[in-house]
C-alpha cells in the first residue's frame, strides 16, 4: 500500500489519530474554499453589495472601527458582561450540577423546576427582565445567567451520574468515607466532563450575549451590530460577527488548554 492510500485509510478510520500537517492541511483547504467563495460571490457581481459586502470592504471596516475606538469599546463591553454572566452560572451550576447527579435526593428537589424552565426559551423573559432590573449591565448578565445556568446544570449532572458504579464501590471496599469518596473520586472522575461542558455552554453565553445587545443596549458588539443594520453597513455587521467568531475561538482554545494543564488524567481529544 503506497503512503497515499496508508494516509488516506488513516484518515477514514474512526477515531484515528491523524498527523499534525494534515490537520492544519484539512483546516486551511476548508477555510480557502469558503474565502474562495466569498470572493467570487462578491468581486464576479453575483450577490449585491449592500448585503454582501466584498472582503476588502470589511477588512477596511474593521481598520476604520478599530482606529475610532468603537472595535474595542464594544468588544470589552460584551467580554465583560459574558465572563461575569458565565463566572455566576458556572459557580452556581457546577456544584449543583455535581449534587444533582449524585445524590437521588437533591436531583428529586431540582429537577421538576430545572427540567421546566430550561425549556422556556430566554428572549421571552427579556421584557420582563428590562421590567424588574431595566436596562443595563446587569439586565444582560442575567440574560447569559439564565440562559446558560439551565443547560449546564443538567449537563454536569449527567457527566456526574455516568461516573461508574464500580468506582464507588472499590473506594467503600477500600475504606473511604462519603466525603473521602465525593472529593477524591467523583470530583476528579468529573471535572473532565465538567470543563467540556463549560466549553460548550460557554458558546452559548455568546449567544445569548448578542441577544440582549440586539434588544436592549448602547454598547457591545451585537449593538454594533444592530446599529449597522439601522445604516445598512453590512461590512460592520461582518466585523461584528468575526471578531465574535475569533473570540470565540480563542476562548475555545483557552479551555483546551486549561483542560490539558489542570486535568492531565482525562482523555484528550
Amino acid at each position: 500500500m503506497t503512503s497515499a492510500a496508508l494516509i488516506v485509510n488513516r484518515m477514514l478510520t474512526p477515531r484515528r489519530p491523524i498527523s499534525r500537517g494534515v490537520t492544519l492541511g484539512a483546516g486551511s483547504i476548508l477555510s480557502s474554499g469558503i474565502l474562495l467563495t466569498w470572493c467570487v460571490a462578491t468581486y464576479g457581481g453575483l450577490a449585491d453589495p449592500l448585503f454582501l459586502p466584498a472582503p476588502h470592504r470589511v477588512i477596511g471596516a474593521f481598520w476604520h472601527s478599530l482606529m475610532d475606538g468603537s472595535l474595542l469599546r464594544n468588544t470589552w463591553a460584551s467580554l465583560l458582561v459574558i465572563n461575569v454572566g458565565f463566572l455566576l452560572s458556572s459557580l452556581v451550576a457546577v456544584p449543583l450540577g455535581i449534587l444533582m447527579g449524585s445524590f437521588r435526593v437533591v436531583a428529586a428537589a431540582l429537577e421538576p423546576i430545572v427540567n421546566f424552565t430550561r425549556y422556556l426559551p430566554v428572549t421571552s423573559m427579556i421584557p420582563l427582565l428590562i421590567l424588574w432590573i431595566g436596562i443595563g449591565f446587569e439586565e444582560k448578565v442575567a440574560v447569559i445567567f439564565i440562559g446558560t445556568f439551565f443547560q449546564q446544570i443538567v449537563m454536569i449532572s449527567d457527566v456526574s451520574a455516568r461516573v461508574p458504579a464500580e468506582l464507588f464501590n472499590a473506594s467503600y471496599t477500600l475504606g473511604a468515607t462519603r466525603w473521602q469518596v465525593v472529593t477524591r473520586m467523583l470530583l476528579p472522575a468529573t471535572l473532565p466532563g465538567v470543563m467540556d461542558t463549560l466549553r460548550v455552554t460557554m458558546g452559548w453565553a455568546w449567544t445569548y450575549l448578542v441577544v440582549a445587545e440586539l434588544v436592549a443596549s448602547s454598547s457591545g458588539l451585537g449593538y454594533m451590530s444592530m446599529q449597522a443594520m439601522r445604516g445598512l453597513h453590512a461590512e460592520y455587521i461582518f466585523v461584528g460577527i468575526l471578531v465574535i467568531g475569533l473570540l470565540g475561538l480563542a476562548t475555545d482554545q483557552i479551555f483546551k488548554w486549561i483542560k490539558i494543564v489542570c486535568l492531565p488524567w482525562a482523555e484528550q481529544r
